[in-house]
């Protein structure tokens, strides 16, 4: 098995000429060759190779193979009974299985589906697409997660003695998803370095309302700040003055020459590295409950599993309404890529890991924050997985690329509808409602002329997370559970000796065993649990057990 594909991916738009060594080195690497792999195109672009292309109009995901991830397990069904539903095969239908979930300390939110997007921040991709995704998210019931750095970025900010007072992208964005929420889902906003620096949680809680407020420590992708590129001069120049790392130095007068030339044709906006400290945090989460933010979560990432730690047991001591986990594989696009592929612990190891450090908490009578979990989930079998393999701790499930993905076809698919409306002069929206599945459904729930305001994009991802719920309320009534608070890990199997290490999971040979010796009287003697824990399977083989 190939696990790592280094020097040549889509996302750099490169490739090998000739079959790869393990270096991800041509074979034979050709003089006069112009240079199609990482290596020879950074020979000529330098730092530009660093990142997924085009930046800044692609989502892109790692492609790196990792030893277990969740198609090592499956889910397991059954024939009897049910939970949380009366077992009459008239009541316990897959249409009735509540996917819905409620979170927070004190003041409760409640999602109609157990997840959330990814964070959207000042990127291109994400501002282009905000009206959709906030309103997809608002008539879904679902939580959107409004990402750092957009006050430092919106170039109409007013920024007096270094504290942002106004910022028209941030208010467009609040307003926005406030507009069409109906009772269910919220908005996040989440700060780094800079945005506490900038004053950005006194300014959204305080002056636009929000209520939910999400401290970042990092996410699956990288462990760096985040960046995004910048298309000439003077923004660079703007960022930098405001206080962010620009590179290079737009205030460098040979910068400046070599821009003139083109010999410089993009800058890059860096974010600075977060210092975690003990009682700074606990004293940042009561500031932020101080100045009105009703619930407070922590988003860390892929980090090593000290920090895991420090984050399940800063979370418990400051009682905070959600710990978000993102796994390494995920990612929105931004990241360095090798980083996106070689850094980090993968989101089902760290799951794992995280569940024996809340069930640890758990023993010991202390708080359990309610967690979600995050890295490369797209489908309604992850989902299901992932609140299976942390149950009863991983509530929810956050999803980046798969979401926005959802809402950029929905645009997409919009524009060339309002091509060919504007050709044959049909009204758009009621071609909306041949097009898009779900479109009926909205036009139903809406009178006309709110309906007529809903982007495509918001379609598109409304009718994603609708046949997210269903394929959700099918693996659950398979599984008899008929709402999320009863999902467990006695729900999986895993289906290599590997996998069942790593999670505690029963091997697929060994579940049930104590329930299939009570119904037969038989027990098979050749189970992984027999034999007990073997740091290296290959002794497996060797023991002849």
């Amino acid at each position: 098995m190939t696990i790592s594909k280094p020097n040549r991916s889509p996302a750099t738009l490169t490739k090998n000429r000739v079959q790869p060594a393990p270096s991800g080195i041509c074979v034979t690497c050709l003089d006069g060759c112009p240079g199609p792999c990482e290596i020879g195109r950074s020979a000529v672009r330098g730092r530009e190779l660093l990142y997924p292309m085009p930046f800044g109009k692609v989502t892109a995901g790692a492609d790196k193979d990792y030893p277990c991830d969740f198609s090592y397990f499956n889910i397991q069904g059954t024939c009897v009974g049910a939970v949380g539903m009366a077992p009459d095969s008239d009541q316990a239908i897959f249409p009735a299985v509540d996917t819905s979930v409620e979170i927070g300390v004190k003041h409760k939110v409640k999602l109609s589906f157990p997840a959330f997007t990814g964070a959207l921040g000042s990127t291109d991709i994400a501002r282009i697409h905000w009206e959709s995704m906030a309103i997809g998210a608002a008539i879904s019931g679902i939580i959107i997660v409004c990402g750092e750095n957009v006050c430092g970025m919106d170039p109409q900010s007013e920024i007096k003695k270094g504290r942002v007072v106004h910022s028209p992208e941030m208010e467009r964005r609040v307003k926005i998803f406030k507009k069409w929420q109906q009772g269910h889902g919220d908005i996040i906003v989440q700060a780094n370095v800079e945005d506490g620096r900038l004053g950005v949680p006194e300014y959204v809680i305080e002056k636009l309302g929000v209520e939910f407020f999400e401290l970042k420590w990092g996410q699956g992708a990288k462990n760096i700040g985040g960046e995004v590129k910048l298309p000439n001069l003077e923004r660079a120049k703007q960022l930098r003055n405001r206080g962010y790392i620009v590179l290079p130095d737009p205030l460098d007068t040979m910068t400046q020459e070599q821009y003139k030339v083109r010999g410089i044709r993009e800058f890059e906006r860096h974010s600075r590295l977060g210092m975690v400290d003990e009682d700074e945090f606990y004293k940042t989460i009561e500031h932020l409950r101080r100045v009105g933010a009703k619930r407070v979560s922590l988003k860390t990432g892929a980090y090593r599993p000290a920090d895991l730690a420090r984050a399940v047991k800063f979370a418990s001591q400051a009682r905070i309404d959600l710990l978000t986990v993102d796994g390494a594989g995920g990612g929105t696009g931004m990241s360095p890529w090798r980083m996106m592929n070689e850094w980090g612990i993968p989101t089902v190891h760290l799951e794992c890991l995280l569940y024996e450090y809340l069930s640890h908490l758990q023993s010991k009578g202390e708080f359990v924050p309610t967690c979600a979990i995050a890295g490369g989930l797209s489908l309604e079998d992850h989902v299901f997985k992932a609140l299976a393999l942390g149950a009863p701790f991983v509530k929810l499930v956050c999803m980046g690329r798969s979401i926005m993905t959802a809402a950029m076809v929905g645009n997409v698919e919009g524009k060339k509808l309002a091509e060919k409306c504007e050709r044959e002069e049909r009204d758009l929206k009621e071609a909306y409602l041949e097009h898009f599945a779900e479109a009926a459904a909205l036009r139903r729930k809406y009178p006309l002329s709110k309906y007529a305001r809903i982007p495509a994009g918001a379609i598109g991802m409304y009718s994603y997370l609708s046949r997210m719920t269903q394929g959700l309320q099918q693996f659950m009534a398979g599984a008899r559970k008929f709402g999320l608070e009863h999902i467990s890990r006695g729900d999986l199997v895993a289906l290599t000796p590997e996998a069942a290490q790593i999670s505690g999971i029963p091997y697929v040979m060994d579940a049930d065993a104590r329930e299939v010796e009570k119904i037969l009287g038989y027990r098979r003697s050749s189970s992984l649990t027999e034999m007990g824990p073997y740091a290296n399977f290959k002794d497996l083989a060797a023991s002849g057990k």
